[in-house]
């Protein structure tokens, strides 16, 4: 069958859209309660956890002044001696924290 070229304000045909199955419809369903409810404990966790440990490890300077990864480079480590770079690494920990919190503070059950 020849196919033709589309001119323009040419509408485009194409079949219908179809209804989801009943075992469609069932997999478009939200996960269980305590699904969600495990999840958004796990991501809280994890955002508090990591966001602190950002915070908190440039001010530290047992870690912070003797880590051989950053003594590899001396250019990027005497940026990040330096107190502003140590300040915006912090704030994106805080910033970690609270996107953490306010996940549980917004969280709402899709219910099945």
């Amino acid at each position: 069958m020849p196919v033709q070229p589309l001119t323009p304000g040419q509408p485009v045909s194409g079949p219908p859209p179809r209804e989801p199955a009943a075992s469609e419809q069932e997999d478009l369903q939200p996960a269980s309660v305590w699904l969600q409810r495990g999840s958004l404990f796990i991501l809280v966790l994890f955002c508090v956890y990591l966001g602190a440990l950002v915070a908190i490890v440039p001010w530290w300077s047992a870690v912070w002044d003797h880590n051989p990864l950053l003594l590899a480079y001396p250019r990027l480590w005497a940026v990040l001696r330096t107190g502003p770079a140590r300040g915006i690494i912090s704030g994106c920990g805080l910033l970690d924290i609270w996107i953490g919190i306010s996940e549980a503070i917004h969280y709402r059950e899709r219910r099945p």
